[in-house]
């Protein structure tokens, strides 16, 4: 076997093998010895079937798939000799394996096609300057929090006349007759100057209006009609609605069974301690937020300083051949960009890991699998159980196959990369309100 790498450019090379009869037939003639022993062919004993009626019915597609193991793994290891970093798979050329006679030839040529990313580096030091933001939590966050607890924690109630902030559940129907449903209105979803003709109403009542000129976007056209969103979007003209009932949430008091329903039972026991809890809360998720900001500017500044040539045109073919009629050269054109851009940033997480030596420890990953869990019991007014965090926890990353626990280990990796270039790089701290922060995100 002769095996060869002749390299096109900086990203593209292709690996050509040369087999000789030797190289393979051994393979194919144990394997027909194996057919022969196991064959059941009728006339014939087990095992007593001619060899040469064998060969001439299952000769060829033995040498076939013989040659192809062994192309596989020669091309694998060759790669995992060499160190060859690959982008995506090798690509057999197809033009000349569909040239092959399998049945005459004895020394066969194939060639695969691979593709590299070309040398980088990049830098990581203080001349790096990136802005992270410490959030201040203000009186206005604290209100605005402690209102929505209130009400999502409030007893529901059914009055008799509608109030900003109700939900009416009443008939729906179109002018035209061609529409019936009967489903929920909020009034919040309603457009501030259209929600006026909506107060005051009582059961029986009717209002008409224009649904589109109504409703502030699809989902409360969503919510009102039973319509998928996409299908909201679509929908206008004239509509009327008839009151059969009106829901109310009435704020909850700030005592003990609140305190409870929040944050499990007696883990604060007065207003001031409960709305200290609030604040850190508040604090621990706006900085959580924060740091996701700065991660991602981080990501941002080093993936604009780095240059990483990659090999496009073979990329595209293997990301066409990987998808199998998934997608279209079109699809790919149009996402090659995005997808780049992840790739280029996994190299230099990949660099980053060997070059400082990052492991990943199974404690670590259970550890984030808890808090993850934990945080989504508190969101959900399910706060302390931590008695069956252990049981939760298992049963998360048993789940699809494995792929639960795969990815909270990329989180968890990905996290201690960037705890990394945190060390190295320059982080201007900027303290913000909530307010100049939302903002923020929405102009970037």
């Amino acid at each position: 076997m002769d095996i060869t790498l002749d390299k096109k450019s900086a990203t593209e090379a292709s690996i050509k093998i040369k087999l000789n009869e030797a190289d393979y037939q051994p393979k194919v003639e144990e394997k027909i010895k194996d057919y022969r022993k196991k064959a059941n062919i009728k006339g014939f004993r087990p095992g007593k079937v001619p060899e040469g009626m064998i060969r001439k019915m299952y000769g060829k597609a033995i040498l076939v798939d013989e040659i192809n193991n062994l192309l596989s793994s020669t091309v694998s290891n060759y790669i995992k000799e060499n160190n060859i970093r690959i982008l995506g798979d090798p690509l057999p050329n197809t033009e000349e394996a569909d040239k092959v006679d399998w049945d005459t030839q004895k020394e066969f040529n194939f060639t695969y096609d691979i593709g590299t990313a070309g040398e980088f580096s990049f830098d990581l030091s203080d001349n790096v300057k990136v802005e992270a933001y410490d959030i201040e939590v203000d009186d206005k966050v604290m209100e605005e929090t402690l209102d929505n607890l209130k009400k999502q924690f409030g007893e529901m109630t059914n009055p008799e006349t509608t109030e900003a902030g109700d939900m009416i559940y009443a008939e729906l129907k179109s002018e035209d007759g061609s529409f019936e449903h009967t489903g929920l209105i909020a009034i919040e979803e309603i457009k501030e100057e259209e929600q006026e003709k909506f107060i005051g109403l009582k059961k029986e009542d009717t209002v008409s209006f224009d649904i589109k000129a109504t409703f502030k976007d699809e989902t409360g056209i969503s919510r009102a009609t039973g319509k998928t969103a996409e299908e909201a979007k679509e929908l206008e003209g004239t509509y009327t609605i008839k009151v059969q009932n009106i829901n109310r949430r009435e704020p909850a008091e700030l005592n003990q069974e609140l305190f409870d329903k929040i944050f499990g039972k007696d883990a604060v026991s007065s207003e001031e301690e409960f709305l200290q809890k609030v604040k850190e809360t508040i604090s621990e998720n706006y900085n959580r937020e924060a740091e996701n900001y700065t991660n991602q500017k981080i990501q941002d500044t080093l993936l604009e300083n780095t240059t990483i040539e990659l090999p496009d045109e073979f990329l595209k073919r293997w990301l066409l051949i990987a998808n199998q009629g998934k997608v279209t050269p079109a699809d790919i054109e149009r996402e090659y960009e995005m997808y780049t851009r992840d790739l280029r940033w996994n190299l230099i997480m990949t660099r980053i890991t060997e070059e400082n030596e990052v492991k990943v420890e199974n404690e670590e990953v259970m550890t984030k699998v808890k808090e993850m869990i934990s945080q989504q019991l508190a969101g959900s007014g399910m706060a302390g159980m931590d008695e069956h965090l252990d049981s939760f926890a298992q049963n998360y990353i048993q789940g699809e196959n494995g792929q639960n626990y795969m990815k909270v280990y990329n989180q968890v990796h990905a996290e201690k990369v960037m705890d990394i270039v945190k060390e190295k790089i320059s982080l201007e701290k900027k303290k913000v309100s909530a307010d100049e922060f939302r903002k923020s995100l929405t102009e970037n």
